[in-house]
C-alpha cells in the first residue's frame, strides 16, 4: 500500500505533534505501507517557544520545519499526485488548526488550507481512504458534511478530554461526532474516513500509540 503522510510543522504547540506523527509511521511502516511525506510550503501561523508555550515572534517555514520530521525526505503538498497512493494519513497538533486550517482562531467558521482541501477532495472522490487522529478529524467535518468523526468524547469525562467541546462544533458543521476511547477508532464506511482521538485524550504515550495503530490498521484495510 503507498500512504501519503500530510505534516504540519515540528511541534505541537505550532506544528505537528511529533509522537502521533512518530507512531503513525511505525504503524505503517508495521503495516507493509510504502510511505511519503508532505507537508504545504507556506508560512506558519506561530512560532511557539516550547519550553516556555508562547510565541516568539519568529517566522517559520511550515514545509522546512516537516521536514525534521521527515528526516529531510519530504515533498511540497502541491506537488501529491492521489492516482499514486491508495491513502492518506493526517496526524494532529495545533500545527494543523493554525496551518492546515484556521481552527484554532476561527473555530467551526474555519478556513482550510486550498492544498488541504485539494488533496481531502481528491482523495474522498477516488474513494480512497482518510485517516485522521487527535484535531485533524476537524479537517474531514468541515470538508465533508455529513461525515462521521471522533474527536475522543463529547465530555469532560474525568478530567482525560479537555478539549471535549470540539465534539459539539463538529456536530454544528452537520458531522455525526462518534463517542470513542483513546485505545479506539472510528471507521465512516460511507466516506472512508478513519478518525482516533490520541492526545484529544490525557492519556499514557502508549494507549495513544495503541489508538494510532488502530487507525491505521483500519486505513491499509480500506486502501
Amino acid at each position: 500500500k503507498r500512504v501519503a503522510l500530510v505534516l504540519a510543522g515540528c511541534g505541537v504547540f505550532d506544528g505537528s505533534e511529533i509522537h502521533e506523527a512518530s507512531a503513525a509511521l511505525v504503524h505503517l511502516s508495521r503495516g507493509g505501507a510504502e510511505v511519503k511525506i508532505f507537508a504545504p510550503n507556506i508560512e506558519q501561523r506561530d512560532v511557539v517557544d516550547h519550553l516556555k508555550g508562547s510565541p516568539t515572534g519568529e517566522k517559520r517555514n511550515v514545509l522546512v520545519e516537516s521536514a525534521r520530521l521527515a528526516r529531510g525526505n519530504i515533498q511540497d503538498l502541491a506537488e501529491l499526485k492521489v492516482s499514486e497512493f491508495n491513502a492518506v494519513i493526517f496526524p494532529g497538533g495545533f500545527g494543523v488548526a493554525k496551518n492546515l486550517c484556521s481552527w484554532a482562531v476561527d473555530g467551526k467558521n474555519c478556513t482550510i488550507n486550498e492544498h488541504v482541501n485539494s488533496t481531502l477532495q481528491a482523495f474522498h472522490s477516488a474513494k480512497k481512504p482518510i485517516g485522521l487522529c487527535c484535531i485533524s478529524p476537524v479537517l474531514a467535518a468541515k470538508v465533508f458534511p455529513g461525515c462521521e468523526v471522533t474527536v475522543g468524547q463529547d465530555k469532560n469525562v474525568d478530567g482525560r478530554f479537555p478539549d471535549a467541546e470540539t465534539a459539539s462544533a463538529i456536530a454544528e458543521l452537520g458531522c455525526k461526532h462518534v463517542c470513542k476511547d483513546v485505545s479506539e477508532s472510528h471507521v465512516d464506511k460511507a466516506n472512508k474516513i478513519v478518525t482516533t482521538c490520541a492526545f484529544m485524550c490525557k492519556a499514557p504515550l502508549h494507549e495513544i500509540f495503541d489508538g494510532i495503530g488502530t487507525m491505521i490498521e483500519e486505513v491499509l484495510k480500506l486502501a
